[in-house]
């Protein structure tokens, strides 16, 4: 059977092709048979309603363990070394490296394994990792030598490693469960999906927003015992993940189908070189995307050291602010990015996505100018922590403001099959420009020289503002939307039998019913006509 046994192999070699124009159609039939299954055993209301609780019980513990020791940890390296900015910006960088350079490992990893297990090793190694950084912090906070020259760099790389653990475990939790467990418990029904969809944002806001302060609240009164406390529950909560999402594993009999219709592997050789010139591949359609620009300002805000991660955290406690109080802060502040949320959809419904996108960026970069000037003034601590604290959560509206419109560019612009590529692209370049913001807080360590990232931050976020200027420009033929009762050729138009002379011997001039001269117009389809006409109009 040698026929046979080519069309085999050449079937094989077209499903693990990710550049084969086929292997799309492949998927897409493959993922509308694992609904045709799924949809064989449909879940009454309340056995759905049972399902999700037991989800959302267990994405929040997992957010909220996540969110408690990302901030947490922070603020312990603050306490622990008050007066470098050095070991904050170090292990913050480790994260983001190792999540810029190994997601896309992850993702090849959650499309071979069985869902379950991938969801599982995700809660294993992030309980893990916390627990024995949580340990190393407590014995670096009670033993002294530990903070010496000799030892610090050693305990430092070791907790930098079990970050780096950490923040891969949540990226592998967050992309099964959010992009993958979410849709398929939906069972095909649009309401319950975005009833899902939801109801996991809103845990995550919650958890953004009570997590750091619970934790800061503890670490005020003591650093030792938010350590303990820290590690105590991310080891009881790891049990309860585990088994939750296992029960909603077993209720819903799509989650055990297999994933793809991969047959068999090609050699390593092979699929290393496929898999270079698939990555090469697709960073090409990402940069020559119609949505790049908005894309890739999005991406270019993340390189910043003005908001509430970890350099500026240390940094206000340098200045002589309590974990209290920098945890209440925060809380405000994520209650400013929550308003976001409510009203920027308002304004883009109002005057579009793109006018909306541009007028937030402006405010963003307006904030942080006046955050640069207060930093660069001589003032007192206190009004310097002041004036920080308060421009960086007004820019927190505008950021967000953005995010949501870029969002929606992005939805309208990338074609469906190629949002989640896009999408990966977009989630590196994040991970890159915050490596370049820690770079920056490791190169200008001290205190004292916090104004010079903050500086760097400014301009980074100006930068965004002049591509996401060119994109608008591109799109709308302007930049400026003037009002038009301000402009003088729409009030030309507007008011024209008020003021109009007609010539009498003029032969293009004729007259109404009522005696009235009247000149022939322009029509208006021909000032709207093309974006030139209406940024120079008549002549």
């Amino acid at each position: 059977m040698p026929a046979a046994e080519a069309d085999g192999e050449a079937v094989e070699r077209l499903l693990n092709d990710d550049d084969s124009d086929l292997r799309p159609a492949l998927q897409r039939l493959h993922t509308a048979d694992e609904a045709g299954d799924g949809n064989e055993q449909q879940l009454n209301a309340p056995e759905h309603a049972r399902v999700c609780k037991l989800l959302y019980a267990s994405h929040f513990l997992s957010t909220w363990n996540a969110r408690l020791f990302e901030f947490g940890s922070f603020l312990f390296l603050a306490s622990l070394f008050p007066d470098t900015l050095l070991p904050a910006s170090i292990y913050a960088l480790s994260r983001s490296a190792a999540a810029a350079l190994l997601s896309p490992l992850l993702g090849s990893y959650i499309d071979r394994v069985d869902r379950l297990k991938a969801v599982r090793v995700s809660i294993v190694s992030q309980r893990l990792a916390v627990s024995f950084s949580c340990l190393g912090l407590f014995l670096i906070a009670e033993f002294a030598s530990l903070r010496s020259r000799q030892w610090f760099p050693i305990c430092l790389l070791l907790l930098s490693i079990l970050a780096c653990v950490e923040k891969l475990g949540s990226v592998l939790n967050t992309i099964s469960v959010e992009r993958d467990w979410v849709v398929i418990v939906a069972q095909g029904h649009g309401e319950r999906l975005r009833a899902l969809n939801s109801q996991m944002r809103r845990i995550d806001l919650f958890c953004k927003l009570f997590g750091p302060l619970a934790i800061a609240l503890l670490d005020g009164y003591s650093t030792k015992i938010a350590i303990i406390a820290t590690g105590a529950l991310t080891l009881l909560s790891v049990f309860i993940e585990y088994f939750t999402i296992a029960r909603v594993y077993s209720a819903i009999p799509a989650l055990r189908e297999p994933k793809n219709l991969t047959l068999s592997r090609i050699p390593s050789r092979d699929a290393v070189l496929a898999r270079f010139r698939t990555y090469i591949a697709k960073s090409r359609n990402y940069f020559r995307s119609p949505a790049f620009l908005p894309s890739f300002s999005l991406a270019l805000l993340h390189l910043t050291v003005l908001s509430f991660s970890g350099q500026m955290v240390t940094y206000l406690v340098a200045l002589g602010l309590s974990s209290t109080m920098i945890g209440s802060l925060r809380a405000i502040s994520a209650i400013s990015e929550l308003s976001a949320t409510f009203f920027a959809p308002k304004i883009m419904s109002r005057i579009g996505a793109i006018r909306a996108g541009i007028w937030f960026l402006n405010w963003e970069i307006a904030c942080l100018i006046a955050a640069c000037f207060v930093l660069w003034w001589q003032l007192s601590p206190e009004a310097t922590a002041i004036g920080l604290v308060s421009t960086v959560v007004a820019s927190r509206l505008g950021l967000w403001g953005y995010d949501l419109s870029a969002q929606l560019i992005v939805q309208e612009e990338v074609e469906e099959a190629d949002r989640g590529t896009f999408s990966s692209q977009e989630f590196a370049l994040q991970n890159i420009f915050e490596m370049f913001a820690f770079a920056s807080t490791i190169v200008f360590s001290r205190p004292a020289q916090f104004k010079y990232p903050a500086t760097i931050s400014a301009a980074a976020v100006a930068l965004a503002g002049v591509f996401y200027s060119v994109f608008v420009r591109s799109r709308r033929g302007h930049l400026i939307h003037i009002c038009r009762c301000l402009d003088r050729h729409e009030m030309r138009k507007k008011h024209h039998h008020w003021w109009q002379t007609i010539p009498e011997a003029d032969p293009l001039v004729g007259h109404d019913d009522d005696g009235h001269g009247y000149s022939t117009p322009a029509t208006e389809s021909d000032d709207i006509a093309s974006p030139s006409a209406q940024e120079h109009g008549p002549e």
